[in-house]
């Protein structure tokens, strides 16, 4: 496996990265356990916390920069790289400012006696990780995990070392110690023998089903701790009275989000029968006039997909669909030239029998769907392997709420774009994976959630 930085929008190869040794492995598993034993993961919270506040600080001061890398490495367009170093360095201070309550001790009223739950780190974790938000992947693990007290070493994307080594070294210069976060540049071998090593004591993973698929099953089979993220197939609902025009607006922004390739970003456009025709052509309109090209240009709206590879996907998954006899609206093709550019692409008449109708589409490619009321949207929704996000729009809250209590994900957002912010937990349900990240819950998921009770 190659760790390679390849601008996306240039197709130049910018830098290649070594791979890290067996014996740099057993160095950083080394550092790991004793870190985890030390007074460092077992004692007081705050320096710890120190270290969160200071790396915020650090992602602040040099956001320009990070912001840069992220755009250069994997295409993503300049604007969302910004909000991603933001959002990140909000991560760190949420949970600087907040893991001390979370972890505090719970009391349990009990017959028995007095009797409370403690929440202790468990030791080492391995976490594999994905490039399409190259910062934010990283710091949604590695915050709750260095306050609950958790060492963790991390396997980046081979297509965003750079981001990877960046994140380690604000890490180190923020004053965490040796063996509280190490990125390895190394196979899907070497991780599976590093979740099987005693040391290490969970795992966790954002990326592809078959990649999830492999890591549960060795965690599993060593019996240590799993969560995992593996994408969605998310609908944007819009109910016959909806604002069409804020919901055509945020329709195309979630789908062309990150290129389209996002997990959380609308992907199956369901529209009521009565406003269908109309948002159509509204969100046609918006589609073929959105602004593809470099990236680093602030008016850009569709950046190149991440690689080579990925444009490649792309563009069989859509043949197919289209072989399968799926409508082409919109779009449907690679933008000849340098860089990996797909065109923004709508697909209609995507039919159960077609292999488009369960997958993800991982680039700008919305699929549009008609139903005749909300029993069907609702019944359309869960007729998915997935269960991430999704979205509801209606100008009618209680209906939109029913609605959305009905739908089969971890998250279901009203009258707005599935988005993301340190308080709200994230993760899905079905084929999607299992547990959360951010919030309260993610904290509590890699603990020792020991009971004590004191006798009567």
């Amino acid at each position: 496996m190659a760790y390679q930085t390849i601008n996306p929008t240039t197709d130049e190869l910018v830098k290649s990265y070594p791979n890290h040794t067996d014996a740099d492995i057993e160095e950083a598993l080394d550092a790991a356990d004793k870190l985890y034993h030390s007074e460092w993961s077992k004692g007081p919270i705050q320096p710890r916390l120190d270290v969160l506040e200071r790396l915020a600080d650090l992602i602040d001061a040099r956001k320009e920069e990070l912001e840069r890398i992220a755009t250069v490495e994997m295409g993503k367009i300049i604007t969302d790289a910004r909000d991603e170093v933001a959002i990140i360095a909000e991560i760190a201070r949420f949970f600087a400012r907040n893991a001390e309550k979370f972890l505090a001790p719970t009391k349990i009223d009990s017959e028995l006696g007095d009797a409370w739950i403690e929440r202790h780190p468990i030791g080492a974790l391995m976490v594999v990780e994905p490039w399409n938000f190259p910062y934010y992947q990283l710091m949604r693990v590695f915050a709750p995990a260095l306050a609950a007290g958790n060492p963790v070493l991390a396997k980046h994307a081979s297509i965003v070392p750079h981001c990877a080594s960046v994140f380690e070294e604000l890490v180190n210069e923020a004053g965490a110690p040796k063996g509280a976060w190490k990125n390895l540049f190394v196979t899907s071998g070497q991780v599976a023998d590093i979740i099987a090593d005693e040391r290490v004591r969970g795992a966790a993973m954002t990326g592809s089903e078959r990649a999830g698929s492999a890591i549960a099953a060795q965690a599993g089979k060593h019996m240590k701790k799993s969560t995992l993220e593996m994408g969605g197939n998310d609908v944007f609902v819009v109910l016959d009275d909806a604002d069409l025009e804020k919901a055509v607006e945020l329709g195309v922004y979630s789908r062309l989000h990150i290129g389209g390739q996002e997990c959380i970003c609308a992907k199956r456009f369901v529209l009521h029968e009565r406003i269908a025709d109309e948002f159509l052509e509204k969100f046609t309109e918006a589609m073929k006039n959105v602004k593809v090209g470099d990236p680093l240009d602030e008016k850009t709206k569709l950046g190149p997909l991440s690689s080579a590879s990925a444009l490649e996907g792309l563009s069989k998954q859509v043949d197919r669909a289209l072989e399968h006899g799926a409508t082409l609206h919109l779009g449907g093709k690679a933008i000849e030239g340098t860089g990996n550019f797909f065109e923004a692409t709508i697909l209609t008449n995507v039919t159960r029998e077609n292999p488009a109708y369960f997958e993800e589409f991982f680039g700008p490619v919305a699929q549009v769907y008609v139903v005749k009321d909300d029993d069907e949207a609702v019944e359309l929704a869960n007729d998915s392997r997935y269960g991430l996000a999704g979205a509801v729009f209606s100008q009618n809250i209680e209906r939109a709420k029913a609605m959305a209590s009905r739908i089969e994900t971890g998250g279901i957002w009203i009258n707005t774009f599935a988005s993301t912010a340190p308080e709200l937990p994230f993760g899905g349900v079905k084929h999607s994976g299992y547990g959360r990240e951010l919030s309260e819950l993610a904290i509590n998921e890699f603990v020792n959630q020991q009971l004590v009770l004191v006798a009567k």
